[in-house]
């Protein structure tokens, strides 16, 4: 019976009972002797029946109330390809009753974070699609979500402490490692690699801890930490003097700088200070296919940029939470995406393929 579609009909048929003591079975309902349970379970699970979730769902015309805690796409553009993700899968199932409320919020502000996710809590949503970008901060609503039984899906960032439905995202200490590979590939001399997190609060940034902490390890797995030294450097706001002085001086202290990883989307800022000084033997690797990232692709300066594939993570995002409240699906705690690495050669390709 493995490829046959099973029928309430084919079961009663074997069970030799009524299509009506089936359907009590299954439902549980209704008045059935114990003996003709015992053969309908027992039938049922030797033709390895599922019932038929889809039409069940389409019939009962229940509303599933998704909230998803997002950035504001308008501050920093990374967030505008997962919240059209989401909006993408919201459209494909809403004939399955789905519904997706946005929560807004200021990446660079904690309160404005603390609000957004409060009210969306206050909601009652069925299911809460989060990137947790305040890791502190967001602990505290783990915790109101897990006692209220409120499922919930994290992407972007994966937070060790929170046990959510779901996962999705890349891994970020494997990305740091392969940006290393990546930044030593074809490097025979000695030098310096900076490790560059531009504007953000990295203590409260879990991910971009752990890219660094990959970045780092593969120095030592492959016993390069004598020919090469890494440095960090917090970068502060871009449109400050400040930024310019603080890359200034990294350049003076360590004039044998090879190469700039970038943990997050913003290597064009780093490409604009190196197209301004000139400077064309540094290698320099960010994330995501933004249109600046892209421009400085396309022209040089930056040398790879790592693929995150936002727009799945929050399409997926709400998929794993409409497999596990409509049809009942067992979902897998990690779902990581692919580690794709973009070069002017191939860029064009992923382009094509966005939407």
């Amino acid at each position: 019976m493995k490829n046959k579609i099973v029928r309430i009909k084919d079961i009663a048929e074997k069970a030799e009972v009524s299509k009506g003591t089936v359907d009590r079975v299954l439902h549980n309902r209704g008045r059935v002797s114990e003996e003709a349970r015992e053969k309908v379970l027992r039938i049922i699970q030797e033709m390895n029946y599922e019932p038929n979730l889809i039409a069940r769902t389409l019939k009962s015309n229940k509303v599933y109330h998704m909230a998803a805690i997002i950035p504001d796409p308008l501050i920093d553009p990374y967030w505008e390809a997962p919240k059209s993700g989401l909006e993408k899968a919201e459209k494909e199932l809403r004939h399955y009753g789905i519904s997706v409320t946005s929560f807004i919020f200021n990446p660079y502000n904690v309160d404005s974070f603390l609000k957004k996710a409060k009210e969306a809590t206050q909601s009652e949503p069925d299911g809460i699609l989060l990137a947790p970008v305040f890791y502190r901060e967001v602990l505290s609503f783990f915790a109101q979500w897990d006692l209220r039984r409120i499922p919930y899906v994290l992407f972007n960032t994966q937070i060790p402490d929170a046990t959510p439905l779901s996962y999705i995202g890349q891994d970020s200490y494997q990305s740091g490692f392969l940006v290393a590979k990546l930044l030593t590939f074809g490097l025979p001399e000695p030098g310096t690699f900076l490790v560059a997190h531009v504007y953000e609060d990295i203590p409260n940034s879990a991910h971009l801890m752990k890219k660094e902490e990959g970045f780092r390890h593969y120095f030592v797995e492959k016993k390069l930490t004598d020919k090469y030294q890494v440095v960090r450097l917090e970068l502060g706001n871009p449109d400050s003097g400040l930024f310019t002085e603080q890359l200034n001086k990294v350049r003076r202290q360590y004039p044998d700088l090879k190469g700039i990883f970038v943990t997050n989307s913003k290597a064009y800022e780093i490409a604009f200070y190196l197209e301004k000084h000139r400077t064309t033997d540094i290698k320099l690797i960010g994330y995501d296919l933004l249109p600046k990232n892209l421009y400085y692709l396309e022209t040089g300066i930056i040398n790879f940029l790592i693929n995150q594939n936002p727009k799945g993570q929050g399409y997926w995002g709400i998929q794993q939470l409409t497999d596990f409240l409509v049809f009942k699906k067992e979902i897998q705690p990690i779902k990581y995406l692919p580690l794709d690495i973009i070069t002017q050669e191939n860029l064009s390709y992923y382009i094509d393929n966005e939407g």
